[in-house]
């Protein structure tokens, strides 16, 4: 390492006398030199600052790891203490009190403060008389000043009776005496005494890892400069070990490439390998050299599991003592501990030379015993270590884990733990887990062959347990949903409420995930089959379950489902609030957004539609992933709202063949062949072809509420204002529809009155569409109503309901399509969104950031967004100006 002694020339103080100790070998020089520090030492300020609080206590302790830094640090600062310190490095020849106080009272001697000659000499290298140490503290607790003794490497002192010798000399020598320790392990002395009394200063092994700065500092000083990611991952890998990061520097220096050589150098060869298995490892028993390599293996471990892979019983006592020891094994709470990682790549190296052929059993073990202890995720990392497939496999199924696959958060990596896998899957389980991988990937084709096999292999075995069956039944559910089929997806669901009574209740408890995965999956086969009120049951039951971590992502797509359903009632703003819940459910668990299937921002840009937000319905569009999605209803949503856009912005032709586009799926599904039959009608209609509009919903048109107000529409379009009205007469058998359906039927309402001449009839339903359309901001409807709508509402009666939301306040509609409201002069360039309006709305009633979260069942962080947006739609930056900006434009 880089302590170096001086040699045989004292730098400072007395010079030692000849003599001898008792054992009657001759003192050597080097006890008693202080360390040179090398050239590319690198003095840290926050740590000499620290040290200096040696000099108001009487004991201070150094204590890290080998190669820490500590004899360095504590050299260095001696060095430059401006008074005499007296410094004594043990070994291994130091042994025994005699020995030990002969060798203290000599480095006094060459540090330049020597005791009074009346304290005398240790003459038995085995004990020393307890008036010697009285005399010397009475003569140190003499002194004007304090004498400062350094004792380096005092882990090497193991005797206790040196322990209280020393205590009782510090105890009685104030404050005549001001004792530093620099150890590996915690001193022999009463510390908690020193501690409690505020008498002792301790600089320990964390506050000596060095900084990402320090370490750029320090590869400097040897030639190397790299950039602060580098070095904050060299910091990350050596947790800011200075030997470590000096000797890896060291290596780097010579190579072609040092930042290469920095961020992919093998700890388990070279110099800092050599130092740790000499300085850590090679110390160690037999007993704790086996438990660390084989503890090696694993990324954290606790006793128990550190038992099993020794097949002893003594890993607890020999854990603590290393953790005791700072030798690299870090204990991070609750019992469990880790060993560095530049420790752990060595142990690693060395394991697979000393037992070639072990590793692979020890991950088995290990498997094993976090199976037992419900740690899946690690379970299975391991299992794949070892390449236990069938375990694995059996452990997911049996223990009703295998939803997991599909829930694990922030671990998108156990499906590809079964990436291993190859050939044929004998055991039924292996099948399953092989199509919950492939079906979590989107391979249906994949997916659905190793489910069959894995339910003729079970009806082979008789059926086997319930627990496999009630995993097939699960991803049968799965498959229902996937491919568009209701039918398959309740036989699943029939299935698993038979075998669930058969499961232990514990297994169910502990795995939540499997019924809230079962309901969504089935939910959403009912809604893409067009049975809303079943599948609003079914996803409702989800939302309603227990919220844990491992139910979020089911939670999070029953939202979405959920609000899928409540626009297709024509409740854009329930729909909202619950895309809008489903983010902040996603923000709780910290999930990347956008989190989901995607439907729900699908679901947000249909509401925008319905706003006439088209910018923002294209944007929200735009950040889909451009996979296919993984199911038939948020593939048909998707493709309803490209077509949308395609209409809102003019493009007639191109909007229904994108609407005519094949979802493939086993079943028909109503409302999806609605939602594009709809899109053909509105582009007919813009192209003047009413009767091709009414033709082609004629088949729909009963299936919908809103197609049927669209082929209402179209049929007044046509001329046949009988058929339209009777058409919304009979929407009252869909029950109470929202105003996404009733605003539109009342306009159509208007619209016949009106050609009827009936005047008196078509304002009121005017005046009906536009106080249900302004809570909904549904501005769509009335810019496609028609050129008949703008001398109504440019009267007086009817021009007040629409200012402010959709015509300017001080401009009459004259049915031409504008922005809406605050399209005046001055007016944003960019639409406020609904969510963006009822944040400005809160903020007008001086409520805080976080009351107007917690009104809108929204988080701190969603309301900024909606801030900061409006902010920059109405070109202000401050609370009270955008209050301001938006009275200004009619938009409060």
């Amino acid at each position: 390492m880089d302590v170096e002694a001086t040699g045989d020339a004292l730098p400072r103080g007395a010079p030692v006398p000849d003599g001898a100790d008792p054992l009657g070998d001759p003192y050597l020089r080097t006890r008693f030199a202080l360390p040179n520090r090398p050239g590319t030492f690198l003095r840290r300020d926050r740590l000499v600052e620290h040290l200096g609080q040696a000099l108001l206590t009487p004991l201070t302790v150094v204590n890290g790891s080998a190669g820490a830094g500590k004899t360095l640090l504590v050299a260095d600062w001696a060095a430059n203490l401006g008074r005499p310190v007296a410094w004594l490095a043990l070994d291994a020849a130091v042994e025994g009190p005699g020995v030990f106080w002969a060798h203290l009272l000599q480095s006094l001697n060459a540090g330049g403060v020597p005791a009074p000659t009346a304290v005398g000499f240790p003459t038995d290298a085995k004990r020393v008389p307890h008036t010697l140490l009285s005399r010397l503290a009475w003569g140190l607790a003499g002194r004007d000043r304090p004498v400062t003794v350094v004792i380096d490497e005092f882990e090497r002192m193991t005797d206790p009776e040196v322990g209280r010798q020393l205590e009782f000399v510090l105890r009685h020598a104030r404050p005549g005496l001001r004792l530093v320790l620099v150890s590996r392990t915690e001193p022999l002395l009463p510390l908690h005494r020193y501690r409690l009394a505020g008498e002792m200063t301790e600089i320990r092994d964390a506050e000596l890892a060095f900084t990402t700065e320090e370490a750029v500092d320090l590869l400097e000083l040897h030639g190397l400069s790299l950039a602060v990611p580098v070095a904050r991952a060299l910091v990350e890998r050596t947790r800011g070990w200075a030997a470590g990061l000096r000797l890896s520097a060291l290596a780097a220096r010579s190579t072609p490439d040092p930042e290469l050589y920095l961020k992919e150098f093998q700890a388990g060869r070279g110099t800092i390998a050599d130092f740790l298995l000499a300085e850590v490892l090679e110390r160690q028993t037999p007993e704790t050299q086996d438990l660390l390599l084989r503890v090696s293996v694993l990324d954290r471990f606790c006793p128990d599991l550190a038992d099993e892979l020794t097949r002893r019983r003594d890993a607890a006592t020999i854990l603590a003592a290393l953790h005791r020891a700072n030798a690299f094994v870090e204990d991070f709470g609750q019992g469990w501990y880790r060993l560095h990682p530049l420790f752990r790549e060595i142990l690693r190296a060395h394991l697979r030379e000393r037992a070639p052929g072990l590793e692979p059993e020890l991950h088995r073990r290990a498997a094993h015993w976090l199976r037992r202890s419900g740690e899946l995720p690690e379970m299975l990392a391991h299992g794949a270590a070892a390449q236990d497939w069938t375990y694995m496999a059996r452990a997911l199924v049996e223990d009703l884990a295998i939803g997991q696959l599909f829930t694990g958060l922030g671990s998108g990596e156990p499906a590809d733990w079964f990436a291993g896998m190859e050939g044929e899957a004998p055991d039924p389980s292996l099948n399953l887990v092989r199509a919950a991988c492939e079906l979590s990937r989107r391979d249906l084709d994949g997916g659905l062959a190793h489910l069959r096999h894995a339910a003729e292999q079970l009806a082979a075995e008789g059926g086997g347990s319930p627990a496999a069956r009630l995993s097939l039944a699960l991803l049968e559910a799965l498959a229902g949903r996937l491919v568009g089929s209701a039918d398959r997806a309740e036989r699943a669901a029939r299935s698993a409420r038979r075998l669930m009574p058969q499961m232990p209740s514990r297994l169910l408890d502990a795995h939540p995930e499997l019924a809230a995965l079962l309901l969504t999956h089935v939910g959403s086969a009912r809604l893409w089959a067009g049975h809303l009120d079943e599948a609003r049951a079914a996803l409702t039951a989800v939302t309603r379950g227990p919220r844990t971590a491992s139910t979020v992502l089911p939670r999070m797509e029953a939202l979405e489902h959920l609000a899928l359903l409540d626009h297709l009632d024509g409740r854009p703003s329930a729909a909202e609030r619950k895309v809008f819940a489903m983010t902040a459910e996603a923000e709780r668990y910290g999930l990347a957004q956008p989190s989901g299937s995607g439907l729900g921002q699908l679901v947000l840009a249909e509401v925008a539609l319905d706003r006439d937000e088209v910018d923002r319905a294209e944007a929200l569009l735009a950040r889909m992933p451009d996979q296919r999605p993984k199911d038939p209803v948020t593939a048909a949503v998707r493709r309803a709202v490209t077509a949308g856009v395609l209409l809102a912005r003019g493009r007639t032709r191109e909007a229904p063949a994108v609407a005519a586009r094949p979802v493939p799926a086993a079943e028909a599904s109503p409302w999806a062949q609605g939602r594009a039959a709809l899109v053909a009608s509105d582009a007919h209609l813009a192209q003047g072809r009413p009767d091709a509009a009414v033709e082609v919903l004629r088949q729909v048109a009963g299936d919908l509420p809103l197609c049927t107000v669209g082929a209402a529409r179209a049929h007044l379009a046509a001329g046949d204002p009988g058929t339209a009205l009777r058409l919304l007469d009979g929407l009252a058998a869909h029950g109470s529809a929202g105003p996404g359906v009733t605003v539109p039927a009342a306009l159509v309402r208007a619209q016949a009155a009106a050609l009827e001449g009936d005047t008196a009839t078509a304002r009121r339903m005017l005046a009906q569409a536009l106080a249900e359309g302004r809570r909904e901001e549904l501005r769509r409807a009335f810019r496609t109503a028609g050129p008949w709508i703008a001398p109504f509402l440019a009267e007086p009666t009817l021009r007040a309901p629409a200012a402010g939301w959709l015509v300017p306040e001080s401009e009459p509609y004259d049915g031409t399509e504008r922005g809406g409201p605050g399209s005046g002069p001055g007016a944003p360039v960019e639409q406020l969104s609904g969510r963006e309006r009822e944040v400005l709305e809160r903020l007008a009633r001086a409520m805080s950031t976080e009351d107007i979260a917690a009104d809108l069942y929204v988080s701190v962080n969603t309301v900024k967004t909606h801030l900061k947006s409006a902010y920059r739609k109405l070109s202000v930056h401050r609370r009270n100006d955008a209050v301001r900006r938006a009275r200004e434009l009619g938009l409060l």
